[in-house]
């Protein structure tokens, strides 16, 4: 009878702790397929905000020109705007690209360069043909001038004399008050410093920045295999375009003015350096970026500054003309 007791206890011992094992299993599978589950969730949301970050990197920088962009259309004035700003962005992304070349960093950087440069093309093609429609009565410089183009009708005169007769030609408009102008022929390695980066096509700021990148390009070549050199150019790279506000600073400082300049753009470019600031820091850009990034942040500030001054304390009557888009920006 004893037996038949013990056996009984055996068995539902045994039952007991089989079941308690398997419990025990299931719920170490469902919490391991509960982990599995929330590291693909936190992987997916991860690779999301890596993406969504990324394209912002690519596409933020290029934002704050559209109000610009718009407001320089809408009232065909581009005074507000300084153009050295796309000289700056231009030289800064060419370089960072090169530097590319001799160290790594994130690929979207490098899109963000490519996007940038055609961003400040378009950018100068509209200020350039905004400037020359509004000004038919200054004089129209050339970076290189084949024949050089004037408002009005054009004509070539030709002089026999001399050792470099294609040097003398010169070409002759009107203008509205029948006044002819003589604008002498310029060539690629023979313009006037008075006249630069305020040339009257847009080809010659396109021959500029070609013959800037060839340079550039070619000393890079050589110079590659200096870590000196490369860490140098990364330096020229982001400082230059830590300076790029300087221009519009140096601009409404000399026009005691905000006036023309969209504050959005201003705004856009804080906010947008702050975060490509953070940026560089988390995915541990070298050196220079987040450097100069803090810098870029500082410059903004600074706009901002004479935003505030300028429309508090006016340096000069408002003007009434049908071009105030500072107001507006708002």
């Amino acid at each position: 009878m004893h037996y038949y007791f013990y056996f009984f206890y055996f068995y539902t011992f045994t039952w007991a702790s089989n079941r308690s094992s398997f419990a025990r299993k299931v719920k170490w599978l469902y919490q391991k397929m509960e982990d599995e589950v929330f590291n693909q969730i936190l992987y997916v949301s991860n690779q999301l905000v890596s993406w969504i970050a990324a394209l912002a990197i690519i596409f933020g920088g290029v934002v704050p020109y559209i109000p610009q962009y718009r407001d320089i259309r809408r009232t065909q004035n581009a005074e507000g705007f300084s153009t050295y700003v796309c000289l700056v962005l231009l030289v800064a992304n060419i370089l960072r690209i090169l530097f590319r070349f001799g160290r790594y960093f994130e690929t979207a950087l490098l899109w963000q360069s490519i996007i940038m440069i055609a961003t400040m093309l378009i950018m100068l093609s509209l200020c350039t043909s905004v400037r020359v429609a509004t000004e038919i009565s200054t004089k129209r410089r050339s970076f290189t001038d084949r024949f050089s183009m004037c408002c009005g009708t054009h004509s070539i005169q030709k002089h026999n004399e001399g050792l470099y007769p294609l040097a003398k030609h010169v070409c002759t408009a009107t203008d509205s008050k029948d006044e002819e102008i003589k604008v002498p022929k310029k060539f690629f390695l023979d313009f006037d410093w008075n006249y630069f980066w305020v040339w009257s096509r847009f080809v010659d700021y396109l021959q500029c920045v070609l013959a800037f990148t060839l340079v550039a390009a070619y000393v890079t070549y050589l110079l590659l295999e200096s870590v000196l050199f490369v860490e140098t150019l990364g330096f020229l790279a982001v400082f230059t375009e830590a300076m790029l506000g300087i221009p519009q600073l140096y601009c409404n400082y000399q026009n005691k003015s905000t006036e023309g300049m969209s504050i959005k753009m201003v705004l856009m470019w804080t906010s947008g350096d702050t975060f490509k600031t953070g940026y560089f820091l988390l995915t541990q850009a070298p050196m220079q970026f987040w450097i100069c990034g803090l810098l870029q942040v500082f410059v903004d500030i600074a706009i901002l500054s004479q935003v505030y001054y300028y429309s508090r304390y006016p340096q000069k009557p408002v003007s009434h003309t049908t071009h105030t888009t500072s107001a507006k920006a708002l």
